[in-house]
């Protein structure tokens, strides 16, 4: 009781020092001993700013076109694309993807006239022949289309030859109702199917299952700008009775 009477007043002079000061005394927190130093608190950690990133830059965009397809036409079987003399030519096959109008090598072959249901028809560069510039047409087929007799007439031959001295080919050659005496030639046919003396007719009989695919690029592949070119079947009508002349060197 004694001490307590004693530290009395020295409490009420420490709490107002507190209340000079601004203070508020705790009377539930413990008094700090004399001469022990006050530890502030730890300050807070110093999150460093967020540093901002460039993306790496994308790789650049190529863009492949497709390659070139072939551009088909399915003209109806007996569809004309030529004529002369009074001889109507049709297509040789149903899947047709051009022709190329060129000189010939034989002097009796005729000039054809072009018809407006020519499918993609033009005139391919001279070749420095004797004969005019569509003397022949070599028609642009799908290599498994069939080959059909490009007009009506009678079989005159029809067999196997030796094309350039170096590959073997396939023809039929016949002799049109409509003008006799002419001859319709059909080259680069693979296994023909009609023999000498038959019956056919535009359109119908089929000559060859399919045409004669080249080792060798033709002057009509390089309108194409699909890859691989597609065979071609050559056609003309010559009159056998203008001789033919021919070229220096090229016999076998």
């Amino acid at each position: 009781m004694a001490l307590t009477r004693l530290l009395s007043p020295l409490l009420l002079a420490m709490s107002a020092v507190l209340t000079a000061c601004g203070g508020t005394a705790d009377p539930a927190a413990p008094a700090q001993a004399a001469g022990t130093a006050v530890t502030a608190a730890p300050a807070a950690p110093t999150v460093p700013p967020a540093t901002a990133t460039t993306p790496a830059p994308l790789p650049p965009t190529t863009t492949t076109a497709p390659p070139p397809v072939h551009a088909v036409t399915t003209p109806p079987w007996g569809t004309p694309f030529a004529e002369v003399g009074g001889v109507t030519l049709v297509h040789p096959a149903d899947r047709v993807e051009r022709i190329g109008f060129h000189q010939s090598n034989h002097e009796g072959a005729r000039e054809l006239t072009p018809l407006a249901t020519a499918v993609n028809a033009s005139t391919l560069e001279s070749r420095e022949r004797l004969s005019s510039g569509r003397t022949a047409a070599d028609v642009v087929v799908d290599p498994t289309a069939a080959i059909r007799a490009p007009v009506t007439g009678r079989v005159l031959r029809a067999g196997t030859y030796v094309l350039y001295c170096k590959h073997s080919d396939d023809y039929v050659v016949i002799e049109p109702d409509s003008h006799p005496g002419w001859e319709v030639k059909i080259l680069h046919i693979d296994g023909e199917q009609v023999s000498r003396g038959q019956r056919v007719e535009a359109g119908v009989t089929q000559l060859a299952p399919r045409a004669t695919p080249l080792p060798f690029e033709s002057q009509v592949d390089e309108l194409s700008a699909a890859k691989p070119a597609w065979p071609h079947v050559h056609i003309e009508v010559v009159d056998p009775s203008i001789p033919n002349i021919p070229s220096p060197g090229g016999g076998c």
